[in-house]
């Protein structure tokens, strides 16, 4: 696709994988439209990345967890009659502890910002991808989403939905022109660990988290070749293979032993 009129929608742009894939879609010349929750930091990425690739930017600051979020962000983008190529549904957050102690609001939320919105995002722009015959979405997901997680169940499910989802309406969408690209990063060095408490987990401290650069990059490059799943890194390529044919109680047990914080 020529970067010639073309716009990456990207939610979550603020840090992390995010970020890094704002980055590339401005180095390829596409004007882009960021969405996050902190305005000051939406506004700095903005400066940054006109000043280096002078692309057209739009920033908007929300938060995707509130239920009217993405609709009010899609109407946004009507009345500016600004058509999106390229929908990036990364934001997602996670929290770490017993789901009988978490607070409701804490997994209601969890499943409002990376289920109910990411649905609902590519329910409202898909179907004028389809009638141009052009289009790609990229959801993030994550190795997660191949095993139960106890210590953070929620994010855990919510991320196996992202993955079923993403696989089903690709092959749907198969010769209309419009292509669903699930990325499954595994620990990545982003400030998701600090939301969500496991910055001590024995995950981040004994796997060796990846650098949201190169997640970003690997997402980006199977998205433009319109490949339905890409898992990020071959380590976590692997892992996600063993879950496949492992016992799922072995794999659940493993998943709360790498969960769990170290002192």
């Amino acid at each position: 696709m020529s970067s010639q009129n073309r716009t990456a929608l990207i939610t979550g742009a603020s840090g992390g994988i995010g970020y890094e894939l704002s980055k590339l879609f401005a180095r390829d010349g596409y004007s882009l439209v960021l969405v996050a929750r902190s305005e000051a930091k939406l506004r700095q990425v903005a400066a940054e990345l006109k000043n280096a690739f002078g692309v057209l930017i739009s920033i908007l600051p929300m938060d995707l967890s509130s239920p009217a979020a993405p609709q009010m962000l899609f109407d946004h983008l009507q009345r500016e009659t600004i058509a999106v190529d390229f929908l990036v549904n990364n934001a997602a957050y996670g929290k770490y502890g017993q789901f009988s102690q978490l607070s409701i609001e804490e997994s209601l939320g969890q499943i409002q910002l990376n289920i109910v919105a990411l649905t609902a995002l590519s329910r409202l722009f898909l179907p004028a991808m389809i009638a141009r015959k052009s289009g790609r979405i990229l959801n993030v997901a994550s190795t997660a989403g191949f095993q139960a997680g106890p210590m953070m169940a929620v994010y855990y499910a919510t991320k196996a939905y992202v993955i079923s989802f993403s696989e089903a309406i690709a092959s749907e969408l198969a010769g209309t022109g419009v292509t669903v690209t699930c990325l499954c990063p595994g620990p990545t060095l982003t400030n998701f660990q600090k939301r969500a408490d496991i910055e001590s987990s024995r995950l981040f401290r004994r796997f060796g988290p990846m650098d949201p650069a190169t997640v970003a990059r690997h997402g980006y490059r199977a998205m433009m070749k319109g490949r339905a799943l890409r898992i990020s890194g071959w380590k976590n390529f692997v892992l996600a293979e063993t879950v496949r044919i492992s016992p799922r109680k072995l794999a659940t047990a493993v998943s709360g032993w790498a969960a769990e914080n170290e002192k």
